[in-house]
Protein backbone atom coordinates (compact mmCIF):
# COMPACT_ATOMS: atom_id res chain seq x y z
CA UNK A 1 0.00 0.00 0.00
CA UNK A 2 2.82 2.67 0.56
CA UNK A 3 4.39 1.96 -2.73
CA UNK A 4 1.10 2.43 -4.20
CA UNK A 5 0.23 6.12 -2.23
CA UNK A 6 3.95 7.23 -2.80
CA UNK A 7 3.48 6.53 -6.25
CA UNK A 8 0.33 8.50 -6.73
CA UNK A 9 2.03 11.17 -5.08
CA UNK A 10 5.08 11.64 -7.10
CA UNK A 11 3.04 11.62 -9.82
CA UNK A 12 0.87 14.32 -8.52
CA UNK A 13 3.54 16.32 -7.50
CA UNK A 14 5.42 15.35 -11.03
CA UNK A 15 2.19 16.33 -12.87
CA UNK A 16 1.37 19.91 -11.39
CA UNK A 17 5.64 20.56 -12.11
CA UNK A 18 5.33 19.75 -15.60
CA UNK A 19 1.66 21.63 -16.39
CA UNK A 20 3.27 24.68 -14.52
CA UNK A 21 6.21 25.03 -16.83
CA UNK A 22 3.72 24.00 -19.87
CA UNK A 23 1.47 27.29 -18.90
CA UNK A 24 4.73 29.20 -18.12
CA UNK A 25 6.14 28.58 -21.63
CA UNK A 26 2.80 29.30 -23.60
CA UNK A 27 2.48 32.31 -21.56
CA UNK A 28 5.95 33.74 -22.45
CA UNK A 29 5.77 36.47 -25.14
CA UNK A 30 7.98 35.88 -28.71
CA UNK A 31 10.74 38.44 -28.88
CA UNK A 32 9.98 40.61 -32.10
CA UNK A 33 13.01 43.24 -32.60
CA UNK A 34 11.91 47.15 -33.25
CA UNK A 35 13.81 49.93 -34.32
CA UNK A 36 15.85 51.57 -31.70
CA UNK A 37 17.41 54.97 -31.42
CA UNK A 38 20.04 54.14 -28.04
CA UNK A 39 23.65 53.62 -27.71
CA UNK A 40 24.24 50.58 -29.60
CA UNK A 41 25.37 47.62 -27.77
CA UNK A 42 29.05 46.30 -28.15
CA UNK A 43 29.55 42.66 -27.52
CA UNK A 44 32.28 40.38 -27.33
CA UNK A 45 31.78 36.94 -28.42
CA UNK A 46 33.71 34.11 -26.32
CA UNK A 47 34.60 30.48 -27.77
CA UNK A 48 36.44 28.18 -25.88
CA UNK A 49 37.58 25.49 -28.09
CA UNK A 50 39.07 22.85 -27.30
CA UNK A 51 39.81 19.56 -30.17
CA UNK A 52 36.96 21.50 -32.76
CA UNK A 53 38.66 21.35 -35.74
CA UNK A 54 35.65 19.71 -37.44
CA UNK A 55 33.50 22.62 -36.34
CA UNK A 56 35.07 26.20 -35.87
CA UNK A 57 35.37 26.93 -39.27
CA UNK A 58 31.74 26.36 -39.78
CA UNK A 59 30.70 28.87 -36.15
CA UNK A 60 33.36 31.39 -37.17
CA UNK A 61 31.41 31.27 -40.84
CA UNK A 62 27.87 31.59 -39.33
CA UNK A 63 29.75 34.47 -37.46
CA UNK A 64 31.03 36.48 -40.19
CA UNK A 65 27.77 36.36 -41.80
CA UNK A 66 25.91 38.35 -39.12
CA UNK A 67 23.69 41.47 -40.24
CA UNK A 68 24.73 43.07 -36.88
CA UNK A 69 27.76 45.50 -37.58
CA UNK A 70 31.19 44.34 -37.71
CA UNK A 71 32.67 47.34 -35.58
CA UNK A 72 29.94 46.23 -32.90
CA UNK A 73 31.51 43.18 -32.15
CA UNK A 74 34.82 40.89 -32.13
CA UNK A 75 35.70 37.33 -31.82
CA UNK A 76 37.72 35.74 -29.39
CA UNK A 77 38.47 32.06 -30.04
CA UNK A 78 40.00 31.14 -26.76
CA UNK A 79 42.16 27.60 -27.89
CA UNK A 80 42.04 25.18 -24.53
CA UNK A 81 45.34 23.24 -25.57
CA UNK A 82 43.82 21.35 -28.58
CA UNK A 83 45.72 18.46 -29.87
CA UNK A 84 44.48 18.84 -33.10
CA UNK A 85 43.93 22.27 -35.85
CA UNK A 86 41.60 24.04 -34.47
CA UNK A 87 43.85 26.78 -33.73
CA UNK A 88 44.90 26.87 -37.46
CA UNK A 89 41.47 26.87 -38.93
CA UNK A 90 40.49 29.69 -36.41
CA UNK A 91 43.32 31.83 -37.23
CA UNK A 92 42.58 31.83 -40.84
CA UNK A 93 39.48 33.52 -39.92
CA UNK A 94 40.60 36.45 -37.81
CA UNK A 95 41.35 39.60 -38.95
CA UNK A 96 40.57 43.34 -37.05
CA UNK A 97 38.89 43.08 -34.22
CA UNK A 98 39.27 39.45 -33.45
CA UNK A 99 41.71 37.34 -31.49
CA UNK A 100 42.71 33.84 -31.20
CA UNK A 101 44.34 32.88 -27.83
CA UNK A 102 45.40 30.43 -25.99
CA UNK A 103 43.83 29.58 -22.77
CA UNK A 104 42.37 27.06 -20.36
CA UNK A 105 45.16 24.79 -18.29
CA UNK A 106 47.01 22.00 -19.47
CA UNK A 107 45.30 18.35 -18.92
CA UNK A 108 46.42 17.46 -15.08
CA UNK A 109 47.78 20.57 -14.49
CA UNK A 110 47.09 21.63 -10.29
CA UNK A 111 44.76 19.39 -10.31
CA UNK A 112 42.32 21.56 -12.17
CA UNK A 113 38.99 20.21 -12.59
CA UNK A 114 36.88 22.98 -14.92
CA UNK A 115 39.05 23.48 -17.70
CA UNK A 116 36.59 25.34 -19.76
CA UNK A 117 36.18 27.85 -17.06
CA UNK A 118 39.83 29.07 -16.99
CA UNK A 119 39.22 29.38 -20.88
CA UNK A 120 36.35 31.56 -21.01
CA UNK A 121 38.36 33.77 -17.78
CA UNK A 122 40.87 34.42 -20.27
CA UNK A 123 38.78 35.51 -23.06
CA UNK A 124 37.00 37.49 -20.80
CA UNK A 125 39.59 39.54 -19.60
CA UNK A 126 40.98 40.03 -23.06
CA UNK A 127 37.36 41.29 -24.08
CA UNK A 128 37.45 45.16 -25.34
CA UNK A 129 33.12 45.01 -25.01
CA UNK A 130 30.35 45.78 -22.50
CA UNK A 131 28.62 42.53 -22.76
CA UNK A 132 29.50 38.97 -23.40
CA UNK A 133 28.11 36.56 -25.49
CA UNK A 134 28.94 32.98 -25.00
CA UNK A 135 28.80 30.02 -27.31
CA UNK A 136 30.45 27.08 -28.01
CA UNK A 137 32.74 25.52 -31.00
CA UNK A 138 30.18 22.99 -32.31
CA UNK A 139 27.75 25.43 -32.75
CA UNK A 140 25.81 27.55 -35.55
CA UNK A 141 24.41 31.06 -34.75
CA UNK A 142 21.94 32.76 -36.43
CA UNK A 143 22.34 35.57 -39.13
CA UNK A 144 20.68 38.11 -36.71
CA UNK A 145 21.54 36.70 -33.38
CA UNK A 146 23.39 39.56 -31.82
CA UNK A 147 21.00 42.03 -33.93
CA UNK A 148 18.54 40.37 -31.58
CA UNK A 149 20.28 40.21 -28.59
CA UNK A 150 21.42 44.07 -28.82
CA UNK A 151 17.49 44.91 -29.18
CA UNK A 152 16.31 42.77 -26.34
CA UNK A 153 18.94 44.39 -23.92
CA UNK A 154 17.99 48.05 -24.77
CA UNK A 155 14.25 47.15 -23.94
CA UNK A 156 14.75 44.99 -21.08
CA UNK A 157 17.32 46.37 -19.61
CA UNK A 158 18.42 42.94 -18.33
CA UNK A 159 22.66 41.89 -17.07
CA UNK A 160 21.91 37.94 -17.67
CA UNK A 161 20.09 36.98 -21.17
CA UNK A 162 19.51 33.24 -21.50
CA UNK A 163 18.16 32.30 -25.14
CA UNK A 164 17.34 28.61 -26.90
CA UNK A 165 19.69 26.23 -28.48
CA UNK A 166 18.61 23.03 -30.90
CA UNK A 167 20.47 20.26 -31.70
CA UNK A 168 21.00 20.84 -35.98
CA UNK A 169 18.83 19.22 -37.97
CA UNK A 170 18.75 15.80 -39.19
CA UNK A 171 21.96 14.01 -38.25
CA UNK A 172 24.90 14.46 -40.30
CA UNK A 173 28.44 13.31 -38.71
CA UNK A 174 29.11 10.35 -41.19
CA UNK A 175 25.55 9.83 -41.84
CA UNK A 176 24.01 11.70 -44.40
CA UNK A 177 20.38 13.22 -43.46
CA UNK A 178 19.06 9.79 -41.60
CA UNK A 179 17.76 10.01 -38.05
CA UNK A 180 19.85 7.56 -35.77
CA UNK A 181 17.77 6.35 -32.59
CA UNK A 182 20.17 8.13 -30.41
CA UNK A 183 19.89 11.67 -32.56
CA UNK A 184 15.73 11.43 -32.07
CA UNK A 185 16.38 10.61 -28.77
CA UNK A 186 18.25 13.54 -27.24
CA UNK A 187 16.31 15.82 -29.64
CA UNK A 188 13.44 15.24 -27.67
CA UNK A 189 15.38 15.29 -24.18
CA UNK A 190 16.74 18.56 -25.33
CA UNK A 191 13.88 20.14 -26.38
CA UNK A 192 11.97 19.43 -23.06
CA UNK A 193 14.72 20.71 -21.27
CA UNK A 194 14.85 23.78 -23.43
CA UNK A 195 11.29 24.06 -22.46
CA UNK A 196 11.76 24.29 -19.09
CA UNK A 197 15.03 26.22 -18.94
CA UNK A 198 12.32 28.82 -20.82
CA UNK A 199 9.89 28.77 -18.45
CA UNK A 200 11.98 28.81 -15.19
CA UNK A 201 13.69 32.09 -16.51
CA UNK A 202 10.63 33.61 -17.61
CA UNK A 203 8.75 32.88 -14.21
CA UNK A 204 11.64 33.30 -12.33
CA UNK A 205 11.42 30.37 -10.22
CA UNK A 206 15.39 29.06 -10.69
CA UNK A 207 18.31 29.75 -12.54
CA UNK A 208 18.81 27.49 -15.65
CA UNK A 209 20.46 27.90 -19.39
CA UNK A 210 22.97 26.82 -21.88
CA UNK A 211 26.41 27.76 -22.05
CA UNK A 212 26.00 27.55 -25.87
CA UNK A 213 23.89 30.48 -25.92
CA UNK A 214 23.84 33.16 -23.31
CA UNK A 215 24.77 36.74 -22.73
CA UNK A 216 26.10 39.00 -19.67
CA UNK A 217 27.61 42.23 -18.78
CA UNK A 218 31.41 42.21 -18.37
CA UNK A 219 30.89 44.23 -15.40
CA UNK A 220 28.76 41.91 -13.76
CA UNK A 221 30.90 39.02 -13.90
CA UNK A 222 33.50 40.72 -12.23
CA UNK A 223 31.05 42.03 -9.33
CA UNK A 224 30.39 38.70 -8.33
CA UNK A 225 33.61 37.65 -8.55
CA UNK A 226 33.64 35.47 -11.65
CA UNK A 227 33.24 31.81 -11.09
CA UNK A 228 34.95 31.77 -7.88
CA UNK A 229 33.55 29.39 -5.42
CA UNK A 230 32.75 27.41 -8.65
CA UNK A 231 35.85 27.01 -10.12
CA UNK A 232 37.03 23.30 -8.77
CA UNK A 233 33.32 22.01 -10.35
CA UNK A 234 34.18 20.76 -13.81
CA UNK A 235 30.45 22.10 -15.34
CA UNK A 236 28.50 25.06 -14.41
CA UNK A 237 30.14 27.76 -16.36
CA UNK A 238 26.97 28.57 -17.50
CA UNK A 239 23.92 27.60 -14.51
CA UNK A 240 25.97 28.69 -11.67
CA UNK A 241 27.30 31.07 -12.93
CA UNK A 242 23.96 32.71 -13.41
CA UNK A 243 22.80 31.75 -10.15
CA UNK A 244 25.16 33.93 -8.72
CA UNK A 245 24.19 36.50 -10.94
CA UNK A 246 20.70 36.10 -9.93
CA UNK A 247 21.21 36.43 -6.24
CA UNK A 248 22.96 39.62 -7.28
CA UNK A 249 20.26 41.07 -9.95
CA UNK A 250 17.29 38.67 -9.23
CA UNK A 251 15.19 41.24 -11.68
CA UNK A 252 17.68 41.35 -14.89
CA UNK A 253 17.70 37.70 -15.32
CA UNK A 254 15.87 37.20 -18.74
CA UNK A 255 14.97 34.61 -21.23
CA UNK A 256 14.93 35.58 -24.85
CA UNK A 257 12.63 33.93 -26.46
CA UNK A 258 13.06 33.99 -30.10
CA UNK A 259 13.25 31.71 -33.22
CA UNK A 260 15.90 34.56 -34.39
CA UNK A 261 18.35 33.56 -31.65
CA UNK A 262 18.10 30.16 -31.81
CA UNK A 263 21.88 28.98 -31.45
CA UNK A 264 21.98 25.15 -33.52
CA UNK A 265 24.80 22.52 -31.83
CA UNK A 266 25.54 18.94 -32.63
CA UNK A 267 24.20 16.07 -31.21
CA UNK A 268 26.23 13.46 -29.68
CA UNK A 269 27.02 10.84 -32.24
CA UNK A 270 26.93 7.89 -29.88
CA UNK A 271 25.25 6.40 -26.98
CA UNK A 272 28.67 6.59 -24.98
CA UNK A 273 28.96 10.40 -25.88
CA UNK A 274 25.70 10.84 -24.86
CA UNK A 275 25.37 9.77 -21.79
CA UNK A 276 28.84 11.66 -20.80
CA UNK A 277 27.62 14.54 -21.57
CA UNK A 278 24.57 13.90 -19.72
CA UNK A 279 26.61 12.62 -16.29
CA UNK A 280 28.82 15.86 -16.98
CA UNK A 281 25.31 18.19 -16.75
CA UNK A 282 24.35 16.38 -13.71
CA UNK A 283 27.15 16.23 -11.80
CA UNK A 284 26.64 19.93 -11.36
CA UNK A 285 23.11 19.49 -9.68
CA UNK A 286 24.80 18.72 -5.73
CA UNK A 287 26.72 21.97 -6.38
CA UNK A 288 23.22 24.10 -6.79
CA UNK A 289 23.28 27.27 -4.39
CA UNK A 290 19.85 27.48 -5.78
CA UNK A 291 17.75 24.84 -4.18
CA UNK A 292 14.56 25.88 -5.46
CA UNK A 293 15.93 24.00 -8.40
CA UNK A 294 17.37 20.91 -6.64
CA UNK A 295 13.95 20.13 -5.03
CA UNK A 296 12.96 20.12 -8.77
CA UNK A 297 15.20 17.64 -9.57
CA UNK A 298 15.12 15.54 -6.91
CA UNK A 299 11.29 15.10 -7.51
CA UNK A 300 12.05 14.47 -11.02
CA UNK A 301 14.82 12.05 -10.34
CA UNK A 302 12.54 10.07 -7.14
CA UNK A 303 9.41 10.16 -9.96
CA UNK A 304 11.67 8.21 -12.21
CA UNK A 305 13.14 6.00 -9.90
CA UNK A 306 9.64 4.70 -8.76
CA UNK A 307 9.23 2.79 -11.95
CA UNK A 308 12.20 1.14 -11.36
CA UNK A 309 10.66 0.46 -7.55
CA UNK A 310 7.17 -0.57 -9.17
CA UNK A 311 9.04 -2.79 -11.94
CA UNK A 312 10.82 -5.26 -8.99
CA UNK A 313 7.78 -5.07 -6.88
CA UNK A 314 5.47 -6.16 -10.41
CA UNK A 315 7.76 -9.89 -10.01
CA UNK A 316 5.94 -10.38 -6.77
CA UNK A 317 2.25 -8.93 -7.63
CA UNK A 318 0.98 -8.12 -10.98
CA UNK A 319 -0.72 -4.63 -9.38
CA UNK A 320 2.64 -3.15 -9.34
CA UNK A 321 2.75 -4.03 -13.38
CA UNK A 322 -0.65 -1.95 -13.97
CA UNK A 323 0.11 0.73 -12.14
CA UNK A 324 3.52 1.12 -14.23
CA UNK A 325 1.92 0.64 -17.20
CA UNK A 326 -0.53 3.24 -16.28
CA UNK A 327 2.23 5.49 -14.99
CA UNK A 328 4.17 5.18 -18.49
CA UNK A 329 0.77 6.36 -20.17
CA UNK A 330 -0.05 8.76 -17.73
CA UNK A 331 3.41 10.56 -18.12
CA UNK A 332 3.48 10.78 -21.20
CA UNK A 333 0.09 12.20 -21.90
CA UNK A 334 1.06 15.03 -18.90
CA UNK A 335 4.24 15.73 -21.06
CA UNK A 336 2.94 15.75 -24.49
CA UNK A 337 1.33 19.20 -24.69
CA UNK A 338 4.20 20.55 -22.87
CA UNK A 339 6.90 19.25 -25.45
CA UNK A 340 4.62 19.92 -28.42
CA UNK A 341 4.22 23.32 -27.69
CA UNK A 342 8.12 23.70 -27.33
CA UNK A 343 8.82 21.60 -30.87
CA UNK A 344 6.24 23.88 -32.74
CA UNK A 345 8.78 26.49 -31.29
CA UNK A 346 11.30 24.78 -33.14
CA UNK A 347 9.78 23.28 -35.91
CA UNK A 348 10.38 19.81 -35.04
CA UNK A 349 6.98 18.49 -34.25
CA UNK A 350 8.13 15.63 -36.69
CA UNK A 351 9.36 13.74 -33.71
CA UNK A 352 6.57 13.20 -31.56
CA UNK A 353 6.04 10.17 -33.24
CA UNK A 354 8.55 8.42 -31.34
CA UNK A 355 7.67 10.59 -27.40
CA UNK A 356 5.48 7.66 -26.17
CA UNK A 357 8.50 4.56 -27.26
CA UNK A 358 11.54 6.45 -25.88
CA UNK A 359 10.09 6.76 -22.82
CA UNK A 360 11.36 3.56 -21.00
CA UNK A 361 14.69 4.84 -21.90
CA UNK A 362 14.36 8.21 -20.78
CA UNK A 363 13.60 6.98 -17.47
CA UNK A 364 16.42 4.60 -17.01
CA UNK A 365 18.70 7.08 -18.24
CA UNK A 366 17.56 10.23 -15.70
CA UNK A 367 17.69 7.47 -13.07
CA UNK A 368 21.28 6.10 -14.22
CA UNK A 369 22.67 9.82 -15.75
CA UNK A 370 21.88 11.57 -11.89
CA UNK A 371 23.49 8.63 -10.07
CA UNK A 372 26.70 8.64 -11.52
CA UNK A 373 26.62 12.87 -11.82
CA UNK A 374 26.71 12.51 -8.25
CA UNK A 375 29.25 10.01 -7.81
CA UNK A 376 31.26 8.92 -10.84
CA UNK A 377 33.42 10.20 -13.27
CA UNK A 378 33.27 11.05 -17.12
CA UNK A 379 35.53 11.79 -19.46
CA UNK A 380 35.13 15.25 -21.94
CA UNK A 381 37.44 16.39 -24.62
CA UNK A 382 39.81 13.62 -23.46
CA UNK A 383 40.35 14.37 -20.06
CA UNK A 384 38.99 12.00 -17.15
CA UNK A 385 37.07 15.15 -14.67
CA UNK A 386 35.43 14.08 -11.99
Amino acid sequence: MFLLIASALLFILYSAVIIFYNRSWQAMPHFTRTATTNEPIKFSVIIPARNEEKNIGRLLQSLQQQKYSKDLFEVIVVDDHSEDNTAAIASAFFAGGSALLQGGVKSGADAVNSYKKKAIETGIAAAQNEWIVCTDADCIVPENWLENFAAFIQEKNPVFVAAPVCLIPGYTFGTGESKTAVYIFQSLDFMILQGITGASVYKKVHSMCNGANLAYRKDVFYEVNGFKGVDDIASGDDMLLMHKIWKKYPENVAYLKSQEVIVQTNAAPNWNQFFNQRIRWASKAKYYDDKRIFAVLMLVYLFNLSFLVLLVASFFSLKYLYLLIFLWIAKTLIELSFITSVSMFFKNQKLLRYFFFFQPLHIAYTIISGFLGSFGKYEWKGRKVK
